[in-house]
């Protein structure tokens, strides 16, 4: 059994402590926003924060976020207006859209740490989001539209 703060509410997870994050989220609390990618930490389509700071939930056991706060894509914004996803409407960046809640998670933590990330920054920061659709240079775009609203 696992207790912690899912998007602000309280939440306690009836799972061994090795359960990834990510099956708990999906699974027990029903928060389907976060994607299974590659399942062992590389393509960061499983990417949540966890006090704050993003983390791949896919390799996170429960045991490791107890007593913690998580944010899932869901909980981001409550109305879904949070500067990067208000970018990603604007320009249009997913494809597939499969990757998208990861890289939105990612790259709201960048900015988070750093509003006015350089472009090497920016690519430093996303290189480990996959996307299968190759929209890099609109994530890319995007996170910079976030940072400096042009």
């Amino acid at each position: 059994m696992a207790k912690m703060k899912v998007n602000g509410t309280d939440q306690t997870f009836e799972a061994e402590g090795d359960t990834p994050l990510l099956w708990a989220l999906r699974d027990l609390a029903g928060l389907t926003g976060t994607k299974y990618g590659c399942g062992t930490g590389l393509c960061g389509a499983c990417t949540v924060h966890v006090n704050g700071e993003a983390v791949r939930s896919c390799i996170t056991p429960l045991s490791d976020v107890e007593g913690k706060e998580v944010t899932t894509i869901e909980g981001l914004s409550g109305d879904g207006n949070h500067p990067v996803q208000q970018s990603w409407r604007e320009l249009n960046v997913p494809q597939c859209g499969f990757c998208q809640a990861g890289q939105i998670m990612q790259a709201a933590d960048l900015l988070k740490k750093n509003p006015k990330p350089s472009e090497a920054e920016i690519l430093d920061a996303m290189s480990g989001n996959v996307c299968r659709c190759g929209c890099y240079q609109r994530i890319i775009a995007a996170v910079r539209h976030a940072s400096t609203g042009a």
